[in-house]
């Protein structure tokens, strides 16, 4: 049922109205373009990830750091309609990444497992689900080096040997819950560590992120690249989303106001920006060379708004912008600017993602991770608007 109605959410003592996101209408729509979706991948070994540049389906294994965040989507389609169809589904997709638990040849079991597996548990507690999150949380942990102070992500970039990523950010709320669950130290332990040398390294003093720090043994930093981003020194859009989000997760966990403070230093970058366009979507890089003729990355639109829709709750003088900048970039994905038509984009909700355009990989192509986050910031928006007022 379509609700047009003035929301007001109290933010200190102001009211704010705002015009509303039809939750109910983006979530239909969803249900029906993931219907057609779960037709055209019978198969659990081939995993719905973007579009080639022929127009057809770009498909990957498990072991594609990408394979978690489809099941995570059917669990989100679950947790809004309780439809025991994509109960079932989201089940099936997610028990195939459960191989990848014992996969220590990478940093990104945090998207693989935690995406799929950890929305499982919150919505049914399976218990089938945890030991398999455990296992996987250690085979994560194998990649930590005390010495260094990092995760490592590529076993090696360039001549590097010990690479981290702004990306690897996003893990620790797997290791946090990882470290509750078991009441193993060692999880918690390693998230402080590496989030603190990464604030260190990873940023500059305007509060942009390098995308790639490569570390010495000893722990100091060899070199600060990109391999995403339009130069080493730009500030490539969904790296930036990442290190929001991830920051955001951090102040979540440990209420230690530093990891608050960084989360607002990179909103505020990224939203006042003067590249940023009107409708907060961004270039796929914020230096790219020639913008305005330049592609948006719609993923990187999802994940702040997602982000951001968290940050505005542990108030501050610019919850208000915060809440109201994810509103805007919800109104913008859900435009036809950016969601696709039912039955077109390979069944994928979004339109207008980057991959790695250095690479010439998933340049203006749907993204199966745009899509989940669109998803998460959606049910955020509408748990914000059913509560009625943030924290101040």
């Amino acid at each position: 049922m379509k609700r047009y109605v003035l929301l007001f959410l109290l933010i200190g003592h102001m009211a704010i109205a705002q015009t509303p996101i039809d939750v109910n209408k983006e979530f239909a729509f969803a249900t029906q373009q993931y219907g057609l979706m779960l037709k055209s991948h019978p198969d659990t070994t081939k995993f719905p990830q973007s579009t080639k540049p022929d127009g057809t389906p770009d498909d990957r294994k498990s072991d594609w750091w990408c394979s978690g965040f489809f099941g995570g989507s059917l669990w989100y389609l679950y947790e809004r309609t309780n439809d025991p169809v994509w109960k079932e589904a989201a089940h099936k997709w997610t028990m195939a990444v459960a191989k990848e638990q014992y996969n220590t040849g990478t940093h990104d079991l945090g998207f693989m497992l935690y995406c799929p597996f950890g929305n499982g548990y919150r919505l049914t507690k399976n218990a089938a689900y945890k030991p398999i999150m455990l296992t996987g949380a250690k085979s994560l942990s194998t990649r930590f080096d005390p010495k260094v102070g990092v995760i490592k992500s590529w076993n090696k970039f360039q001549t590097y040997n010990y690479p981290v990523i702004i990306d690897n950010m996003m893990n620790l709320e797997f290791l946090f819950w990882a470290a509750k669950t078991s009441g193993n130290k060692e999880f918690r332990d390693i998230c402080l560590t590496h989030a603190d040398n990464t604030l260190k390294n990873h940023y500059r003093p305007d509060y942009s992120s390098y995308h790639v720090i490569c570390y010495n043994p000893d722990g100091t930093v060899a070199a600060k690249k990109t391999a995403q981003g339009a130069a080493d020194n730009s500030a490539w859009a969904r790296g930036q989303a990442w290190g929001l989000y991830g920051y955001t997760v951090m102040y979540r966990e440990t209420k230690d106001p530093k990891y608050l403070a960084q989360a607002r230093h990179i909103a505020d970058f990224y939203l006042k920006h003067p590249n940023l366009p009107a409708d907060k979507i961004p270039y796929w890089d914020f230096n790219a060379p020639n913008i305005p003729n330049e592609e948006r990355d719609a993923s990187a639109g999802a994940i702040t708004a997602s982000a951001l829709l968290e940050l505005c709750t542990y108030g501050g003088p610019s919850a208000k912008t915060y809440y109201q900048s994810a509103v805007k970039m919800l109104e913008s994905l859900a435009s036809p600017a950016y969601k696709a038509t039912l039955g077109e984009n390979n069944n994928f909700i979004l339109k207008h993602s980057v991959g790695s355009k250095p690479q010439k990989s998933e340049v203006n192509t749907p993204i199966v991770y745009a899509d989940y986050y669109y998803l998460e910031a959606l049910l955020r928006y509408d748990a914000l608007n059913k509560k009625g007022s943030f924290k101040s």
